[in-house]
Parts: structure tokens; C-alpha cells; sequence
């Protein structure tokens, strides 16, 4: 076994939670070694006077000990979950030039988040693109766009005087994934400790989730969008609508999605401001 094998059994080891290992113990050079029944020789003259000699004492080996490593792994420090006396404001100071994860590197401008802080309806979407990327603000491209228009016409066809600007949109993570992946669960954990103080501050009659990245960070799910939709669910007694992300709809074959979001819709419109 070459000393690099050795290394990756003993650390596995230790990664197990086993400090101490014993080496077992060996036969010495020129000792007897005990042949098997089948091939054992007969008794010779010879062999009956050869004269027996004691074997040597060998010492019970040291225990071999693994040093655990000289210092923990550090974890980023996150804010308190719900901190005393919380605001929008403290929760963007806390955020700060934000570096806990590895989205930062790619970021133009952290997008915190916009709209009405005292909202009766929050909308929750994955990051931030592009356009949100350059100008700091969520939902301003071409699905930022749409949204406005589901919402402004929604409510005035259904006799509501609620526009944009009357509700708070955020996102799960603030920095945008490279090529607009989607985020990794670590991101989603670091950046979402954030999202949950901006919803517990806001305190929203109803949230909307938009496509399944916000509905896993909200509701820890790993349903489909097709499934969560249409239904009302629940998140720290708030009640959460999940429907499709305006991007997902701006594709030309999405056609009987765009129906069941307007759906959706008009659904959460109704129970907040009705």
C-alpha cells in the first residue's frame, strides 16, 4: 500500500468518527507458518528431530491515534432568523457587499428587492437576470414586463384599484446565477435567510411564488409547478400561491400555462384586496 492509500483510508476513517486503529499482528521472518491439512508432509525421521524452538514475545503494538484537524470549518456568520426590531432597511445593511456565496463573483448589483413595503401581496421569484443584474431592480426585462401587465390588467378588469407599484417583489436569491441558472440549494439556503426577513417584516395577507425555485425555498417541496398551482398552501401561517414565472410563459408553446396563471391570478388578487 503506497503512503498516499494509506492517507485515504485513515482520513475516511476519521471521518467516520474512529480516532483509534491497531495494527495487526504479524508473523516474524523465519517463523512457522502452518500449512493447510491437504498439503502437509508425512512425519520424516528427520523432521522428529528437528529440535522446537519457543517463538520470540512480541509486544502488544501502540495504538496508532488520528489527530482530529487543528481547526473547524468555518461556516459563513448569517444574521439571526428573526432578529429584534427588524426592518427592510437592516436587512440590506446586513446583506452589505455581500460575498457568502459564490454568486457574487458574477454580480453587477445585489437586487434586494422593490415595491410597496407595507404590501398586502408579495410576489417571490428565482434571481435576478440581465436587466435586474444591471439596473439593481427585480422583474424589470422582458418577464418583469409581463408581470406588470398580469397584474395592472388583472385587477382593473376585475374592478380593483391595484397597480404594481401597491405590492413588494423579491426574489429568492439577489445576485444573478451565471447564465441564469438556477440557483444551487447552498445559494438558495445562504440568500433565503434573508427573503424570510423581508417577508416576516413585510407580513403580506398572501404570497405569490413564481415558478418552482420560489415554491421550493417557500414550501421545502420538490413538486412541480403543474402540481402546487391553483392551490393554496401555507408559509409561517401566510398563506402562498404558487403559479408559473413570467419567463416560462413568455415561450410561444406555453399558451394553456398563460390561461392557468391569469387564473392564479386573479384567484390571489381577489383574496387580498376583495
Amino acid at each position: 500500500m503506497t503512503p498516499d492509500q494509506l492517507r485515504q483510508y485513515l482520513t475516511f476513517y476519521r471521518d467516520l468518527g474512529i480516532k483509534t486503529l491497531y495494527r495487526r499482528s504479524v508473523a516474524t521472518p523465519g517463523g512457522p507458518i502452518q500449512a493447510d491439512a491437504e498439503q502437509q508432509p508425512s512425519e520424516s525421521p528427520a523432521a522428529s528431530q528437528v529440535e522446537e524452538k519457543p517463538l520470540p514475545k512480541v509486544s502488544k503494538p501502540e495504538p496508532l491515534r488520528i489527530q482530529p484537524p487543528e481547526s473547524p470549518l468555518t461556516l459563513p456568520i448569517l444574521p439571526a432568523l428573526e432578529p429584534e426590531n427588524d426592518t427592510l432597511e437592516k436587512i440590506r445593511e446586513d446583506i452589505g457587499d455581500c460575498t457568502r456565496c459564490r454568486l457574487h463573483r458574477g454580480r453587477s448589483k445585489i437586487v434586494f428587492g422593490s415595491g410597496n413595503p407595507e404590501a398586502k401581496l408579495v410576489f417571490v421569484g428565482e434571481g435576478p437576470g440581465a436587466d435586474e443584474d444591471a439596473q439593481g431592480l427585480p422583474f424589470v426585462g422582458r418577464a418583469g414586463q409581463l408581470l406588470t401587465q398580469m397584474i395592472d390588467n388583472t385587477s382593473a378588469k376585475e374592478g380593483m384599484p391595484v397597480r404594481r407599484p401597491h405590492t413588494y417583489i423579491c426574489n429568492v436569491v439577489k445576485c444573478r446565477p451565471p447564465d441564469n441558472r438556477t440557483p444551487l440549494p447552498d445559494e438558495m439556503e445562504i440568500c433565503g435567510q434573508f427573503l424570510f426577513r423581508q417577508l416576516m417584516v413585510i407580513k403580506p395577507k398572501a404570497i405569490c411564488a413564481l415558478g418552482s425555485t420560489a415554491a421550493k425555498a417557500l414550501l421545502g417541496t420538490k413538486e412541480g409547478v403543474t402540481r402546487l398551482r391553483g392551490k393554496w398552501h401555507k408559509w409561517r401561517d401566510i398563506p402562498v400561491m404558487v403559479t408559473y414565472h413570467p419567463s416560462y410563459l413568455l415561450r410561444p408553446y406555453n399558451q394553456s400555462a398563460k390561461r392557468e396563471a391569469w387564473e392564479d391570478l386573479k384567484k390571489v388578487l381577489h383574496y387580498v384586496y376583495d
